[in-house]
């Protein structure tokens, strides 16, 4: 799939359709980027408390705009239209920071597909947020997201240097990305025997026994068994914060489930929301969880086609199914299979 090819044919998108957040917009700019064509996004994020473009959006866009060389108006806080004319894909050395304690992950996700078929490597620095809630955490990037991208063919290695929680931010992590000129196939059918797995407090200025009372659930619920489970206290850190991570490693795919803490919420049930997702992924019997499966379409998009089973697909992937159908004209199909499973068919597959 060629990056950057330019037309004059300018793509109309609604923002309050679906799930009516920001991940419309990452969709629209990545695709944009990704195919050279233009687009106006009109009630951005109209679903949201705080409608409008936000901080992490609007880095998100000028992030797009750098690499893309792109021409762009309505970029402004709370602004609700937006247009983008996308004009070469540059690879190169990038710096973007949120600014607050908004997703850095959020805006690689906004790049990275146009970068993994660029003409060169490209290196960036992302700074802000790394284990925010509604986002995908640092820890699912590196080890679940990035080892399917690196099966399709581009190598993409993450480092992180420092954790940014919600509200302080102040994380940091860099990103190498060695493009290939097309995406392979990908195709998940099977999760295959579970050959690891971990759990990891992330502790940011709080009490080690957030950490052991967390970690005590997942003994409790999983039987997972005290050598499995450990704590990473962060230094210099620059707020409170803490992430539960689990992390299962299956013979085809590794997967990852976090809770995150927030003030008011108990220990417990920071615990109690991942152990939840890993029990439904794990009951299920399929290789991709719903985060996993919002993620993986593009990349599938990209290469051509491809096929995965999952959980049941959230209203997050639907709609960026939709969103992507705008853009490119292969055919993405949802099927169940079971009352556990479903499958996930991109292009001709």
């Amino acid at each position: 799939m060629a990056s950057g090819r330019k037309t004059d044919a300018m793509i109309t998108i609604d923002g309050s359709e679906g799930e009516g957040g920001g991940q419309i917009l990452r969709t629209s700019l990545a695709l944009s980027l990704v195919t050279g064509q233009p687009f106006r996004m009109e009630r951005i994020r109209a679903k949201r408390q705080k409608p409008g473009l936000l901080r992490q959006h609007l880095t998100a866009v000028e992030a797009a705009k750098t690499v893309g060389c792109a021409e762009v108006a309505g970029a402004d806080m709370n602004s609700q239209t937006l247009e983008f004319r996308p004009e070469l894909v540059t690879p190169g050395n990038y710096r973007f920071a949120v600014g607050t304690a908004g997703s850095a992950t959020l805006v690689l996700q906004t790049v990275l597909p146009s970068l993994l078929t660029a003409s060169a490597t490209s290196t960036l620095t992302l700074e802000g947020g790394t284990h925010n809630p509604l986002a995908p955490p640092f820890d699912f990037l590196a080890r679940s997201f990035m080892p399917l991208i690196h099966r399709m063919g581009p190598c993409v290695e993450l480092e992180l240097r420092t954790p940014g929680f919600f509200p302080a931010g102040g994380g940091r992590f860099h990103a190498r990305i060695e493009p290939v000129k097309q995406l392979s196939r990908l195709v998940l059918s099977e999760r295959g025997a579970i050959h690891g797995r971990r759990a990891r407090v992330w502790l940011s200025k709080l009490s080690p026994d957030v950490a052991e009372r967390e970690l005590a659930v997942v003994r409790d619920e999983l039987k997972w068994r005290s050598e499995e489970c450990g704590m990473e206290l962060v230094p210099h850190a620059k707020g409170p914060g803490n992430a539960l991570v689990l992390e299962i490693e299956a013979e085809n795919v590794t997967e990852v489930f976090t809770g995150f803490g927030e003030r008011g919420r108990p220990a417990e049930e920071v615990a109690e929301l991942a152990v939840a997702a890993a029990k439904v992924w794990l009951e299920a019997n399929v290789p991709v969880d719903e985060h996993l499966a919002d993620q993986l379409l593009i990349p599938m998009v990209l290469a051509g086609g491809g096929s995965f089973r999952t959980t049941k697909p959230s209203l997050h992937t639907t709609t960026n199914a939709d969103v992507i159908q705008r853009f490119l004209p292969v055919p993405i199909r949802v099927e169940q299979e079971s009352e556990l499973a479903w499958r996930v068919r991109v292009g001709a597959d």
